[in-house]
């Protein structure tokens, strides 16, 4: 296997010449299609005979919170793997193009429109003078809504510094901010339960941003040492961030359904039925991470643990944007 890609075009016999890259694009614009209407239409699905009513606009804010989610996991995941690639012996120093400043732009958009849904009461505004931004100033959701959209601010502002690595104080931020904002003061157990959801993010963020960037490391400096090197390290820490993540969403999970509520709520309730299909896709994500690893110990060539890889970074994107529709669902009731 190699991953070298060729820049030139390929002509055949019965054709001008094609780009290879046009294909793997198109699959691209088509896979972010399809996980789009993952938050925008899931609602009615995962609400359908429940007898539970969703908040107005719930898609849009699933799609928002996604979108944020996966602006926080691209840069994150950049500062992880810099830091690892550094440990590598013989890293070439040539490194892929920092794709932060854009996902830090992504991440503002989202969090101002959720800061605007926040300002009008958590409706949907239809127009500028409904949007009370001096409202959001008054209550916790508000404050936390204006920490996050001042925090992607800032890191963007990092990313385009000379010192990029600074943006991981205002990421941090964003955690927090996310953290809180999942778990009200009224909450029973509320720091607790922020402290999980602060792991789990955090963690997440790493798995996910991080297999990206190495994928588009391994790129850049194609078949050489260095690249089984990377790979093989991220692997080791992946493992680890995939108990931590299963185990603070477990007892995250459990928190709100008691054990003795869980299977009904699984299927009668959209929360349980969109957290288990994000069950399922983590299940389906740690297959491929297992099978990535037995390719990188045993095939003749350890790069051919970057076929499941992709399809790994695919399905995690997958899980991001459920887990964006998860935040927007009525949170299950404690029978």
């Amino acid at each position: 296997m190699t991953l070298i890609r060729p820049t030139a075009g390929v002509a055949d016999a019965s054709g001008p010449a094609r780009r290879p890259g046009a294909g793997r694009a198109v699959a691209v614009l088509v896979l972010v299609a399809l996980a789009a209407l993952i938050p925008l239409l899931g609602p009615s699905t995962a609400l359908r005979g429940t007898g539970e009513a969703a908040a107005p606009g719930v898609g849009g804010v699933a799609l928002l919170r996604a979108v944020l989610f996966a602006a926080l996991c691209v840069p994150v995941g950049e500062l992880f793997v810099g830091r690892l690639g550094r440990s590598v012996p013989g890293a070439p120093p040539a490194a892929p193009r920092a794709w932060a400043p854009y996902a830090a732009a992504a991440g503002f958009v989202a969090a101002l429109g959720l800061a605007s849904v926040v300002a009008t009461g958590n409706l949907v505004p239809h127009s500028l003078s409904e949007i009370d931004v001096g409202g959001l100033y008054e209550s916790r959701d508000g404050k936390l809504a204006l920490l996050e959209v001042n925090a992607f601010l800032a890191a963007g502002l990092c990313a385009l510094s000379r010192r990029p690595a600074t943006q991981v104080w205002p990421l941090a931020a964003v955690v927090v901010a996310e953290a809180l904002r999942a778990h009200p003061a009224t909450e029973h157990g509320a720091l607790l339960g922020s402290g999980l959801t602060l792991a789990h993010l955090t963690c997440a963020a790493l798995w996910a941003g991080g297999l990206l960037h190495v994928l588009r490391t391994l790129r850049t400096w194609g078949p050489a040492e260095a690249s089984a090197a990377l790979l093989g390290l991220y692997a080791r820490v992946a493992a680890v961030l995939l108990a931590a993540i299963t185990a603070t969403g477990v007892w995250s999970s459990l928190r709100r359904m008691p054990p003795g509520t869980v299977l009904e709520q699984l299927t009668d309730t959209a929360y349980g039925r969109t957290l288990l299909a994000k069950v399922l896709l983590v299940a389906a994500v740690a297959g491929l991470a297992l099978w990535a690893r037995i390719r990188l110990r045993r095939a003749p060539d350890p790069l051919a643990a970057c076929v499941p890889a992709r399809a790994e970074v695919v399905a995690l994107g997958l899980v991001v944007v459920v887990s964006g529709l998860l935040t927007a669902l009525p949170v299950p009731i404690r029978w």
